[in-house]
This record gives structure tokens, sequence and C-alpha cells, in this order.
């Protein structure tokens, strides 16, 4: 019986995998950097999310970027004292893009919001030691476009602020969305068109997630091998945007892909953002936390993770 398409896929990533596994073991030598990111823990005091990560053995963060005004967010002394002392360091901060900031609107205000909401995140990012800020060219929740001119609109907005990411050393990382969710770049190859046409050496890295890429890529292994070098960070979430090991997502050979990439290196991370599924994920960042079920939803998941790649790995 011949395999199906996504199983020879499958297993020409497992083949080059066992094949550097074999002639080139060294680079498998050190783990893959597990992070978090903690939007989804609603609002809870980061010390209790510090806490939990600890407990976890998951040694970094990707922080809810929650500066949506001058007065707003966390503080990054306070941010900082918190996370050291849980061992813990900041990833990258996670850009949250709505219809109020949103890079491509056709209305000019929110667009300047989104510039002033990028200065400053990039700051923020830049004094806890984060390597990346994530980037959403439109607002998430808004899968219709505005008109046929807003990928432009939001490449050039973007530009505005690309100096800063250079200034400040932190890496603009495009997300793909899935098109229920957004009405622009929702695959890898649209992040690096969207790249190119930003056109600017602080706009060069890609977000990937998984969730997304289900339902947006042919296989999730290729697209990671093709957004190659420009894959800084990468989020995770299983089949039912659950924890790992609670759906039918193909974890193995995702690691394995990421193996094949080198990302287990520094300034790379896995960082699972398992939110449950939905049109609009953001409203998650105003729920009352639930302690219990989210201590149960990162031990599973950094647990099985592990378990995985310790498998893989042997």
């Amino acid at each position: 019986m011949t395999k199906q398409r996504y199983e020879e896929k499958n297993e020409r990533i497992r083949s080059a995998f066992l094949a550097l596994k074999k002639e080139r073991p060294e680079r498998l030598r050190d783990r893959l950097n597990l992070s978090w990111s903690n939007w989804g823990f609603g609002m809870e005091n980061l010390e209790t999310s510090a806490e939990r990560l600890q407990r976890a053995g998951i040694a970094y963060i990707e922080l809810h970027g929650n500066h949506y005004g001058p007065d707003l967010g966390y503080r990054a002394k306070e941010t900082i004292a918190i996370l050291e002392a849980h061992g813990i360091k900041t990833s990258g901060v996670c850009g949250m893009f709505s219809a109020d900031n949103d890079l491509s609107s056709s209305r000019a205000p929110h667009r300047q919001a989104a510039i002033d909401y990028l200065k400053r995140e990039i700051e923020f990012t830049a004094e806890t030691g984060g390597s990346y800020l994530l980037v959403v060219p439109g607002a998430v929740g808004r899968p219709k476009a505005y008109d046929d001119m807003e990928f432009q609109r939001s490449a050039d907005t973007l530009g505005i602020v690309a100096d800063r990411f250079v200034a400040y050393g932190v890496k603009a990382a495009i997300e793909p969305i899935r098109a229920a969710e957004v009405s622009l770049v929702r695959t890898v190859a649209d992040a690096k068109a969207y790249i190119a046409a930003v056109g600017h050496p602080g706009v060069q890295h890609i977000n990937a997630d998984v969730y997304h890429m289900q339902s947006e890529e042919t296989h999730i292994g290729e697209a990671l091998l093709e957004a190659g070098e420009r894959l800084v960070n990468l989020h995770m979430a299983d089949s039912n945007r659950g924890a790992l090991g609670d759906g039918f997502m193909d974890l193995d050979t995702i690691i394995m892909a990421l193996y094949l990439l080198g990302f287990n290196r520094e300034g790379r991370f896995v960082t699972p953002e398992p939110l449950g599924p939905g049109g609009d994920p953001y409203p998650a960042m105003y729920g009352k936390p639930d302690a219990a079920k989210l201590d149960g939803l990162v031990a599973r998941t950094a647990a099985y993770f592990r378990e995985r790649e310790a498998f893989l790995i042997g």
C-alpha cells in the first residue's frame, strides 16, 4: 500500500533527521529552548505565572505585550526582578494587534496607535532582555480586508519604526495567522513577501504558529524548513489548540524539522500558546485565571514535549 502524500513528506524529514543524527551527532547535543507565552493566562499576576513555569522546568517566557498606553503594562525593573527570582529569562514579547492598533488600518489614528504601541514594546523588549517582538501585519479578529491596499499600507507603516528594531537590537518577528482571524499574511510565504515589502534590515524574521499552520500550510514541517533562518520563534499548541499531547498534532515531525534547521541554539525558541478554539482568541487575555487548570496545562505540555524530544534524540 502506497503512502499518503503527507506521509511521504514526513518520511523525507525523518530520513534527513536520521542522517543528521548519524553523521553530525554534535548538532543534536543541545536541546530546544522551551518558553511559554503568558498572555493566555488572563488577568494573572506575573509572579504566579513565573512560579508555574519554574515548577514545570521552563526557563523562558514570552511576555504579554500589554503596553497599550503610556501608563499601562509591565514595568521593566519589576518584571526583571520577578523573573530573576524564579530563574526565568525573557525570550521575547508577544505583540498584540487589534482594530485599535492595526498596522494596515484605513484609519490613520489606528495606524498611529500601532506605531506608538510598537515604540513602547520595542523599548520594553530590549530592557527585559528579549530577543524578538512578535508583529502581526493586520488586526487579529478581522478576517475581512479593508481594501486592496492594506498589505502595502501595513508594510509602509511598519517601515516607519523599523530603524528602532535595529537601534534596540530587537528582531521584528512577523506572524502569519489563519484566514479565520486575519485578512492578510497567513502563510510563511506571505510573511516572506511582507518582509520583502518592508525592505528593512530590522524586519527580517518570522514567528510561526503550528495552530495556524494546520489551516494554511500544505505541510507544517516543510513550511518550517521554508522559513529557514528567518524563523526565530514557534508557537505551539495541539490540533485542538490545547495542551501538547491532547490532540493529533504530529509533534515528532515538527521537532525533527527544527533540529534540521539548527533551531536548538541561543536566540531560538519553542513557545507553547494553547488558547483553545475560537475565531478571536484575544478575549483570553482578560479572563479570570483558573490556577489548577493552568498548572496542569503547562505541566502536561512541557513534560510531553520533552518526552518526545528525548525519544527522537535517543
